[in-house]
């Protein structure tokens, strides 16, 4: 009995014994060997962690207005297992489908999900049309649910309704559509996409914040508890050079021409010449970056043309001729040569000018203003040559990127193989630019011959301390033709504008403001690798004022519906348009206003200056420097009179006749085309008698001799607008269409002999 007790304690014992060592070896694992994990474990428990925001980088446009910023925004959220319990299940789908316009089958899964054990899911989000919803929705969807939570109350359910927001940011373009090319966007998860957006990311982006400190069960600080605190790094302020007023006048100008012609796609850029600031910047088709996940929006429509395509340029790519030859004093606007074709050394068939069979024996001053093809195929083959050519298409920027701050910028290097390709690129033929090239090239015409790098970010700041980080200033590249050889190129180019008879530019006109400019229509390729002349991209590239420039323009216009316009009559206007706009809005005063002592602007019509006894050669040159269109009569050296007289009162646009031979030794000139005013300008200065039938044009032309004394019959007819034979007949070089991946083909004899010119 004794030593069955006895037995009993012994075991009764070990097994205690054993369950304190097993109990002592677990605590000693608990607080030794996983110590520093339980640890951390209970650390996180009672540490609270409280994230603090922080917001991305507004962008602006040059004067401060905000172009993308961040705003808040909220998630529909939704809780099944409170819709369920309290019955709510169709008032839900039925109101968020009327706000949010979501599927209601879809709805109707979100608001029943149930896990994997069968219960009530708590907390669903309402993709993709409830996620980051704007103030409008998240004030829709807080009545939609105060209205829930009444009909709880009358029930007497509980007070949920199963229906929250979750405050939010997101990404917000105000303007929307305006300048979406520039932007670019970010996606929902505020992840940078495109444009400058992504460019600028490491700029813009912004690094949140956290609070943590120990708490008790009630989520309260405990006291004397550490406190780490890591605060937010807001994103840098970005300005960029545009103006959001300029900007609406180019996507303004645009719309209009893009619902008449119906391109594949339209690209207008505008800068300072003086800086190359860029001012806007467009492309058609376009897209919200507020809506960029829209069905209706293709992928093309993000596409930003200005910086991303090659074309090819057309007669606007004469100005690097022409100021070649100015710059090598090659170019005497008053030298005679003959147009309508021209044979290049080597080939067999001949190049052509708009009109193939030409003008006769005309000036290269002009061939300049009628956009010949021979003109510039003798100043650039036959007097550049093709080192000094391929100098001036290189010093001038063209085959290397311009170095512009907005991703993507592509460049196609430019050869001359041989004397074909040398000829017609001297007119805009086989070569491939993009747009933001040219205008940096007409830039450094219009400032004095300076290549400058073109800028669209103004300033980078801190918005903290709102200090500029960074900044962008004049850049020049090069030097490329000298102020001298720059002035005299804008003074040729200004005649293409203000002549109002030839100038194949004169739908550019802007009264009171001086345009230097030059057109463009350059003939697409077809299947097979000959032109297709019911295809072409028209362009106009200028600026203005002239004796001042504010502004440089270059205007795109891909394959507009109408294959009988150029870039006279497309792309021009559009320029006119723009500039009769920007420039007052810039403060720039019209040549022929100025303001009385009591504030009020009057109209001045500027006096014609005094040519007669000049040399003619000193009198043109007078004319071109102001700007102010002419035409000599007579082949004599010096001007014996005028039309209008000295100091006669002028109205806009009047050409300035100059007569050079004793009347009664000159012939009547043909006057076929002109215009009645012109005619009787010219007859005025023959002394000519003058007898007018019908209205418009000169059609026919009579004259008779009695008694010495001559008289003129004019019949006149009315025709299209005078400009549209020539714009119809520009069928320019063969090839360029404007695209992401257009290359300058070599040039067969063939090829080279088609019908090459623009207007």
């Amino acid at each position: 009995m004794i030593k069955r007790i006895k037995l009993r304690a012994l075991l009764i014992g070990g097994f205690i014994t054993l369950l304190f060592v097993v109990l002592l070896i677990r605590i000693f694992t608990l607080q030794v060997v996983k110590g520093q994990d339980w640890h951390e474990r209970a650390v996180f428990q009672w540490t609270k962690k409280v994230p603090i925001p922080a917001t991305r980088g507004m962008i602006t446009d040059r004067n401060g207005d905000v172009l993308a910023s961040d705003v808040p925004a909220y998630t529909v959220i939704v809780n099944p297992a409170v819709i369920h319990e309290n019955g709510l299940e169709d008032e839900i789908v039925g109101g968020l489908h009327s706000i949010l316009g979501k599927d209601e089958s879809e709805l109707r899964a979100l608001v029943t999900a149930k896990d994997e054990k069968g219960k009530y899911h708590k907390n669903r989000e309402v993709r993709n049309e409830g996620w980051k919803i704007n103030e409008t929705k998240k004030s829709q969807i807080a009545d939609f649910n105060k209205k829930l939570m009444d009909q709880l109350e009358k029930e007497k359910k509980g007070m949920e309704t199963g229906l929250g927001l979750l405050k939010e940011q997101k990404r917000y373009y105000p303007k929307g559509t305006l300048a979406a090319h520039i932007l670019g966007y970010t996606d929902r998860d505020g992840e940078a996409v495109a444009g400058l957006e992504a460019s600028l990311d490491d700029y813009l982006k912004s690094t949140p914040g956290e609070m943590k400190y120990e708490s008790d069960r009630h989520g309260d600080q405990l006291p004397q508890a550490n406190m780490v605190y890591k605060p937010a790094v807001n994103g840098k302020n970005v300005k960029l050079t545009i103006d959001d007023t300029i900007q609406y006048y180019i996507e303004d100008a645009m719309k209009e021409t893009y619902e008449q012609y119906k391109p594949i796609s339209m690209t207008v850029i505008a800068a300072n010449p003086k800086t190359m600031e860029i001012l806007g910047m467009a492309n058609l088709p376009t897209f919200n970056p507020n809506t960029y996940w829209d069905p209706a929006t293709d992928q093309k429509d993000f596409f930003n043309y200005a910086v991303k395509a090659t074309y090819e340029p057309g007669s606007t790519f004469k100005i690097v001729t022409l100021a070649g030859a100015v710059q090598e004093k090659l170019f005497n606007p008053n030298a005679f040569y003959q147009s309508g074709q021209i044979y290049v050394k080597g080939t067999h068939t001949p190049l052509h000018d708009i009109v193939r069979s030409g003008w006769g024996q005309i000036t290269y001053l002009e061939g300049v203003k009628r956009s010949s093809n021979v003109a510039f195929v003798k100043l650039g083959s036959e007097m550049l040559g093709k080192d000094r050519l391929l100098k001036y298409i290189n010093d001038f920027g063209f085959g290397q990127k311009t170095g512009i701050e907005l991703p993507g910028e592509v460049s196609m290097a430019i050869n001359l193989p041989g004397p074909v390709e040398v000829a017609t690129a001297s007119y805009g033929h086989g070569v491939s630019v993009t747009p933001i090239q040219q205008l940096a090239a007409i830039s450094a015409v219009a400032n004095g011959g300076k290549l400058l790098k073109p800028h669209i970010i103004k300033e980078v700041t801190d918005p903290d301390s709102g200090k500029v980080t960074q900044s962008s200033k004049t850049d020049v590249v090069r030097q490329v033709i000298s102020p001298e050889a720059a002035k005299e190129t804008s003074s040729y180019l200004e005649q293409v504008v203000a002549d109002r008879a030839i100038g194949t530019g004169k739908h550019a006109y802007i009264e009171g403001y001086r345009v230097a400019g030059k057109t463009g229509t350059a003939v697409k390729y077809g299947p097979d690798k000959l032109p297709d002349y019911s295809k072409s991209v028209v362009s106009f590239i200028g600026f203005a004022p002239v004796n001042d420039p504010k502004i440089a323009l270059i205007v795109i216009v891909d394959q507009p519906n109408d294959p009988d316009v150029g870039g006279g009559m497309v792309a021009a206007p559009i320029f006119k348009k723009i500039v009769s706009q920007a420039l007052p809005y810039m403060g720039v005063p019209k040549s022929n206003t100025k303001k009385t002592s009591d504030g009020k602007t009057t109209v001045e019509r500027p006096e014609a200056p005094t040519l007669t006894k000049l040399a003619v050669k000193e009198a043109k040159q007078k004319l071109l420097n102001a700007g102010v269109d002419f035409e000599s009569i007579g082949k004599g050296a010096s001007v014996i009179r005028q039309f209008p007289a000295a100091g006669t009162p002028m109205s806009p646009g009047q050409r300035i006749y100059l007569l050079t031979e004793e009347t009664d030794k000159m012939t009547v000139p043909d006057l076929k085309g002109e215009s009645l005013r012109d005619a009787l300008d010219i007859l005025t200065l023959l002394k000519c008698s003058v007898t007018v039938q019908g209205e418009g044009y000169v059609s026919e032309q009579l004259v008779t001799d009695k008694n010495g004394k001559r008289s003129v019959q004019l019949t006149l007819k009315p025709v299209k607008d005078d400009e549209t034979s020539q714009d119809a007949s520009s069928s320019s070089t063969e090839g360029g269409s404007i695209s992401e991946d257009t290359s300058a083909d070599d040039l067969a004899d063939g090829k080279a002999g088609k019908e090459a010119g623009d207007n």
